[in-house]
């Protein structure tokens, strides 16, 4: 409903948008999706930003825990990559952008799976990035550290209830610059990276963090 919201208010503005849904783990959705996208025009850009988060550490994440995370950023992510460079070769190229996780390069407590997931996200650009050099195929990632998404609203509802104000300020001093990303701010970055601007940009892992890999401590 979202994608379709949004798809509503560009055209209400002028632009040109079609929301569509896909189930990114599921391989006969992704080919009929990109399918039905190549057949109206060339794929310039995709960008990876579906995914899903789970809290636990190897102890307490089960099989099927893990197993539904593999699906959704890892095959997912493949899949995607998969079915838009199929229709980027036969263009003049194109640009991919995943959405990785600065927890793929740095412990975070309780994100045994998720790390494992974008760490995989991560080792998937770079290939992709190497292999298509000569193709005119960009592939980059943002690694974010946390952004205030109604997720993070939700988790810390379901977990500490009464108590929301209070991790939500400690879940934002986490950040050295004091707070929480914005989505806007990853999607400016994003709309930089996947533009002509940050053509001599490949291979590339984008660390979002607010001062986290280098500032904390």
């Amino acid at each position: 409903m979202a994608a379709k919201a949004a798809a509503e208010e560009i055209t209400h503005a002028g632009g040109s948008a079609l929301s569509l849904q896909c189930d990114v783990a599921t391989p006969e959705s992704v080919s009929r999706v990109f399918s039905s996208i190549a057949a109206q025009g060339p794929i310039n850009v995709l960008i990876n930003s579906a995914g899903i988060a789970h809290v636990g550490t190897i102890a307490t994440t089960t099989l099927q825990d893990f197993e539904h995370i593999f699906r959704v950023n890892v095959t997912g992510t493949y899949l995607c990559m998969q079915a838009a460079i199929a229709t980027m070769l036969g263009q003049s190229g194109g640009v991919i952008l995943n959405l990785a996780s600065i927890t793929a390069v740095s412990g975070i407590s309780s994100r045994f799976a998720y790390s494992m997931s974008k760490g995989a996200v991560r080792a998937m650009t770079f290939s992709v990035a190497k292999d298509f050099l000569d193709k005119n195929i960009r592939c980059n990632c943002i690694s974010p550290a946390r952004v205030h998404t109604p997720f993070v609203d939700g988790f810390i509802k379901r977990n500490y209830p009464g108590k929301e104000t209070e991790m939500l300020r400690e879940l934002s001093l986490t950040q050295p610059v004091g707070r929480m990303a914005r989505p806007d701010e990853v999607a400016g970055l994003a709309v930089y990276l996947c533009s002509d601007l940050a053509s001599f940009l490949t291979g590339a892992d984008i660390p979002f963090d607010g001062g986290v890999l280098n500032l904390r401590g």
